[in-house]
C-alpha cells in the first residue's frame, strides 16, 4: 500500500481562532501587531482587514492609513503553535498520526484510514466540513507526498485530492513558492524566468545543486518521493488502535456499549493471531461539538478475552458524557505483552498465580475501586525493611529473591515517624511511648532485632527493633537509632503495625 498523506493549510489561523473567541468581531477588520526595530508592525489580519488591502508584515502605521476603523491586538505570544496543538490533537479521530507543520498547517498521515469514513473523497469532505463548523478557514490537499500535498494545498487554488502516482503532473503549473523554499532563492528564481514547477523540474539535480543549491533539488525530490520524508507526530503511536466513526452521533449509553464491542473484537482478533495480550488501554470518544472524552483501563496478566475487557470498560463508562452526540470512537491499546500458554490441570482447577479466573477477577476489583487498591509485593534484595520489597507489576512478574521469614507486621510506614519513649535502663523496650499525642502503656514487648545499616548505599546508624502490644492489645513495631554510650543520644521511631 502506498503511503498517503493530507495537509491542512489554516489561511487565517490566528484570526479565526480569535473570532471563536469574540464572535463580534466576525465583520470587523482587525489585526493583531508586534513591535519590529522600533515599529508595529502586522503579524496577522483578519479577512475584513485583508479586504482593504492590508497584509502580513505591513507597518501598522500604514495600515491604519488604509482602513482608519482598523481594530489593534497586541501579538498574543506562540498562539499559533498552541492552537495548531490543540487542532492537531482533534485531528487524532481521523489518523494515528497527525504533525504540526509551523507556522499554520497540520500534516496528517492518512495511509490506511480513509476506508473507514467510505473512501478518500468522504473523508477529506468530512475533515473539511468539521473544521469549517470550528470556524476555520482551510484549504487542503491529498497525495502521495508530503511535499506534493503541502505544495497543492499553498499553491492550488482550490481542495484536491490528488489521485495516486499522479502527483507529478499536478504540481507543474505551481510556482516555485509551493516547494518550501526561502524568499532569496525565491527572488533568484524569479529573475531567472522560473515561474513554474514544469520550468525546472526535469532539470538534473547536479545542474540545479550548482545554480542554487541543495535546497532547490532536495525539496522538488521530496515532493516527487525521490527523497523520503518523515513526519514527527504530536503522540506516539500506539501498537494496536482501531477507528470506529459513527454515521450518525450516538448520545446513548446503549450506542457506546455497541461501539465497544465491536472495538474490542477487532483488537482482540489481532492480538490473539499475534499471540499477544493487551495490559493497558484507552477508549477515547469525539464529540459534534469538537470536544471528547476518555476512559482507561488495565489488566495484571496481558489479556486478549474480549468478553473480559468489555466488562472493565463498562464499569468506567458512566465516566462518559456523550452530549451532543459522539462521532467517532477510538481505542489504542497502549501496552501489549506475550500471553502465555498456560498448561490445563488434570484433576481441578488450577489455583495459582497464573489462573485467569484469578487475574479478571482482581481486573475487575481494580476497575471498579482503583488501580491502588490491591497490590503485589515481591521480596526485595534489602535488609533495610522499607526497601526489602517492591511493588509488582503484574502476577506474572517474578524475582530471584526469597523472603525472609523473621516477624514482619501487615503494614510498614513509607517513612519511619518518630515518637517520644520512657525506657528503663538502655537496650529495654519502653515502657510507655506516645504517638500522634496518644500515650500508649506497653504490656509485652518483644526484642531487640538489630538491623545494620546498608553502608555501601548511605550512612546512618544500626537499628533495634521491638514488637510492642499496649493496653489495648495493639502491637506496633518500634525501633531506636544509635547506642546508648555513644556520643550520639538515642532516637525511637514507630515504623509498622501488626494485625
Amino acid at each position: 500500500m502506498s503511503r498517503r498523506y493530507m495537509v491542512v493549510w489554516f489561511r487565517h489561523l490566528v484570526a479565526d481562532w480569535f473570532i471563536r473567541q469574540q464572535p463580534h468581531l466576525q465583520d470587523v477588520p482587525f489585526v493583531f501587531v508586534k513591535a519590529d526595530h522600533g515599529r508595529m508592525v502586522i503579524s496577522a489580519a483578519s479577512v475584513p482587514a485583508l479586504q482593504h488591502d492590508i497584509r502580513v508584515n505591513m507597518v501598522l502605521a500604514d495600515a491604519r492609513a488604509i482602513c482608519p476603523a482598523l481594530e489593534v491586538f497586541d501579538e498574543i505570544p506562540s498562539v499559533a503553535e498552541i492552537v495548531l496543538r490543540k487542532l492537531c490533537e482533534w485531528c487524532i479521530q481521523f489518523t494515528p498520526i497527525a504533525a504540526i507543520d509551523l507556522p499554520g498547517g497540520l500534516v496528517l498521515d492518512i495511509t490506511g484510514c480513509a476506508h473507514l469514513w467510505g473512501g478518500e473523497e468522504q473523508y477529506f469532505r468530512k475533515i473539511r466540513q468539521r473544521l469549517s463548523q470550528l470556524g476555520y478557514q482551510v484549504r487542503c490537499a491529498i497525495a502521495d507526498t508530503i511535499g506534493a500535498a503541502w505544495a497543492l494545498s499553498r499553491g492550488g487554488l482550490q481542495d484536491t485530492i490528488i489521485p495516486d502516482g499522479k502527483h507529478r503532473e499536478a504540481m507543474l503549473s505551481l510556482s516555485p513558492a509551493s516547494l518550501r523554499l526561502d524568499l532569496l532563492l525565491l527572488e533568484k528564481m524569479d529573475k531567472l524566468g522560473l515561474y513554474t514547477i514544469q520550468s525546472f523540474i526535469d532539470f538534473p539535480s547536479s545542474i540545479l545543486n550548482r545554480r542554487f543549491g541543495e535546497l532547490l533539488s532536495y525539496r522538488l525530490a521530496q515532493a516527487l518521493g525521490n527523497e523520503e520524508e518523515w513526519i514527527d507526530p504530536i503522540f506516539p503511536v500506539a501498537p494496536y488502535h482501531e477507528y470506529l466513526p459513527s454515521f450518525e452521533p450516538i448520545a446513548t449509553k446503549t450506542g457506546i456499549e455497541i461501539a465497544l464491542e465491536k472495538l474490542l473484537k477487532e483488537i482482540c482478533y489481532r492480538l490473539q493471531k499475534e499471540g499477544k495480550g493487551l495490559r493497558a488501554a484507552s477508549l477515547k470518544i469525539f464529540k459534534t461539538d469538537g470536544s471528547k472524552g476518555e476512559i482507561k483501563i488495565a489488566t495484571n496478566r496481558p489479556s486478549n478475552n474480549a468478553v473480559h475487557l468489555f466488562k472493565l470498560f463498562e464499569l468506567k463508562i458512566e465516566q462518559l458524557d456523550p452530549a451532543p452526540g459522539i462521532e467517532v470512537f477510538l481505542m489504542d491499546v497502549t501496552s501489549v505483552e506475550d500471553t502465555e500458554a498456560l498448561q490445563e490441570s488434570l484433576f481441578g482447577d488450577l489455583q495459582s498465580l497464573k489462573d485467569s479466573h484469578l487475574a479478571e477477577l482482581l481486573d475487575r476489583i481494580s476497575g471498579r475501586f482503583g488501580s491502588n487498591k490491591i497490590l503485589r509485593f515481591l521480596p526485595a534484595p534489602h535488609h533495610w525493611p522499607e526497601r526489602s520489597f517492591a511493588t509488582a507489576n503484574s502476577l506474572s512478574a517474578t524475582t530471584e529473591v526469597s523472603w525472609h521469614f523473621q516477624m514482619r507486621p501487615l503494614r510498614i510506614l513509607k517513612t519511619p515517624e518518630r515518637i517520644q519513649v520512657t525506657a528503663p535502663i538502655p537496650d529495654y523496650p519502653p515502657m510507655v511511648f506516645r504517638y500522634k499525642e496518644k500515650l500508649h502503656r506497653v504490656r509485652k514487648a518483644d526484642g531487640p532485632e538489630r538491623i545494620e545499616i546498608e553502608w555501601w548505599l548511605d550512612g546512618g546508624l544500626p537499628r533495634d527493633y521491638y514488637c510492642i502490644e499496649d493496653e489495648e492489645g495493639k502491637r506496633y513495631w518500634l525501633f531506636r537509632t544509635g547506642l546508648y554510650d555513644s556520643e550520639v543520644l538515642p532516637v525511637w521511631f514507630i515504623h509498622g503495625f501488626f494485625a
